[in-house]
């Protein structure tokens, strides 16, 4: 069902630490289901946006870097937003993807034509 491989055109935007509006746990099953579905159906965004709680996903020990890397490996720019990490005294513990600007992430937005929010 449509094109699956490299999409130039698709961002997914992860601004919480999990998917959804649900218990921290079901959120992180939520976004782990997620982001292992859309690399075995090889179903590659072209750009990851995290700010908010979101940049925690992509911090050693969240349990969701393995899927981030690979991503990341087969495609994926990752970009989490640094004035996010600074306010959470993250950016020591940042594992996968690029430190970018609030400008970087509108760019981003602004070019795609698809934005899917978790």
């Amino acid at each position: 069902m449509g094109n699956k491989v490299g999409n130039e055109k698709v961002a997914v935007i992860i601004d919480r630490f999990g998917m959804g509006n649900a218990e921290l746990e079901l959120s992180h099953i939520l976004l782990k289901n997620y982001l292992t579905l859309t690399i075995s159906e090889n179903r590659i965004p072209a750009y990851i946006c995290l700010y908010g709680d979101g940049v925690k996903v992509a911090c050693k020990d969240s349990g969701f870097t393995e899927e981030l890397s690979k991503l990341e490996s087969m495609g994926s720019k990752i970009v989490i937003c640094k004035t996010c990490l600074s306010y959470n005294n993250l950016l020591e513990k940042l594992s996968v993807g690029s430190v970018g600007t609030m400008l970087d992430i509108i760019d981003i937005q602004y070019n795609s034509t698809k934005l899917i929010k978790l």
